[in-house]
């Protein structure tokens, strides 16, 4: 479950291989042997110092290594495989469920997982106890749900705390495979509940697909293409004024403006004719149509191999390549006033000036933390950061690992738990875990 809602996601969300996934398909292959090796004990009756291996129980723990914490992510997809795929195929081939003779806590989604550096002192945030042969082979998988959504959860947390709390846009799904794409939205979703969680803000979530809102309800949103631009021969204004008229009004009129290279002429030329449209409905009295032309932003998203035409070249031009501090505090400067040089009537003039410095910009391309957060000190005028490719990278601290481990810590023995982990492991506690009742 989230933090946030207290629901956990249905198992059929997740779309388990449920007969593949008991047959230790996803796993690797140690723990699929593992599991064999001990139900061919149990059946065999073999006893070592008189314990019966095969039906030994364990207990297990599952801990990040973020440091010095991740937004938890992963955690409800992680008890559903145990709660579909615990236990052991008998000797007639026959799957025998198990998992309600587990003992399971866990953590809920959203939550923070810390981790100090120390693998002998650390936050469970799963604990499983039960017969191991039943669930060994679910580690590979359980470890791999945990890590892929954390690890997403956690940048979009931290790209938040750079943008100092302005909306993100999630942009990844081009650099990732498809079938990522739903996780990969909902543990955004968490890394931004997250954020408003712990800085009392509302900030918004914006995803590009369909797919990526399916876990929790969102909707893709999103721009123009510089392909699309390109159907029209190249000019932005005309591609925008289609979109604009064909396209539902709950869909933000949103325009890529780097296509000439030239982001401050093509949105002077583009707010011009959305403008006109805009003010000539409204004038007619037809305030649902005006609505279509009313543009919610300007994104620059231009190469960072290309220095945008409007901006003259100063020192080392490499500075300024790409999407630029001086590139948006022009293209705000330019946006902001561009009613002046309008041909209007008096009763426009305030409306005209209102519709400019409504126009947000959305800023794209080459975004991670460490320009975002000198975007943020220099107080560039951006309104809306998208970020894509960095949002899947593994983390900026030096040194840390996004992945988590799983540890046997303990063994019953003779009705009692006693201590049983490798050097320099042992068991720890969480005051976060909960104990799985009802899944």
């Amino acid at each position: 479950m989230t933090v946030f809602d207290g629901e956990r996601l249905p198992i059929e969300i997740f779309q388990i291989d449920q007969d593949r996934m008991k047959k230790g398909w996803y796993s690797d292959v140690y723990f699929r042997n593992v599991s064999k090796i001990l139900t061919k004990l149990s059946e065999e009756g073999y006893t070592f110092k008189e314990e019966d291996i095969g039906n030994l129980e364990v207990e297990m723990q599952i801990f990040p290594r973020r440091q010095p914490f991740c937004i938890l992510g992963g955690i409800d997809e992680a008890l559903a495989l145990l709660k579909t795929s615990t236990g052991y195929e008998n000797e007639d081939g026959e799957f025998v469920k198990t998992y309600d003779d587990l003992e399971v806590l866990a953590c809920q989604d959203g939550q923070k997982g810390y981790y100090k550096g120390n693998p002998a002192r650390v936050d469970p945030v799963i604990k499983i106890k039960g017969r191991y042969r039943d669930f060994a082979h679910l580690e590979t998988p359980i470890i791999g749900s945990l890590t892929e959504a954390s690890r997403i959860a956690t940048n979009v947390y931290q790209v938040m705390e750079a943008a100092r709390g302005k909306d993100i846009l999630f942009f990844p799904a081009r650099f990732a495979h498809y079938k990522l794409q739903a996780l990969h939205g909902y543990a955004y979703s968490l890394g931004v509940n997250a954020y408003n969680e712990d800085y009392g803000q509302n900030m918004n979530r914006y995803v590009s697909t369909d797919e990526q809102g399916a876990w929790w309800g969102g909707k893709g949103g999103g721009t123009i293409s510089h392909s699309y631009i390109a159907t029209f021969l190249g000019d932005t204004t005309e591609a925008m004024l289609q979109f604009s008229r064909l396209m539902p009004t709950d869909v933000n009129r949103i325009a890529l403006v780097d296509f000439d290279n030239d982001c401050v002429k093509t949105s002077l030329r583009l707010l011009k004719a959305m403008f006109d449209k805009y003010i000539e409905l409204k004038e007619a009295g037809k305030d649902k149509k005006a609505q279509k032309y009313k543009l919610f932003g300007v994104r620059p998203d231009n190469s960072s191999s290309l220095r945008d035409k409007s901006i003259e070249p100063l020192g080392d031009k490499k500075l300024d390549n790409g999407v630029n501090a001086r590139l948006v505090f022009k293209l705000r400067q330019k946006i902001n006033n561009a009613y002046k040089d309008w041909h209007l009537k008096e009763n426009q003039i305030e409306a005209a000036k209102k519709y400019c410095k409504e126009v947000k910009i959305i800023a794209t391309g080459g975004f991670k933390p460490k320009k975002i957060r000198e975007f943020e000190e220099s107080q560039v005028p951006v309104d809306i950061y998208g970020v894509g490719s960095w949002l899947l990278s593994n983390s900026s601290v030096e040194g840390t690992k996004n992945d988590f481990t799983a540890d046997v810590v303990r063994v019953k023995k003779d009705g009692e738990w006693i201590d049983m982990a490798k050097v320099g492991r042992k068991a720890c506690d969480n005051e976060c875990l909960e104990e799985v009742t009802e899944y």
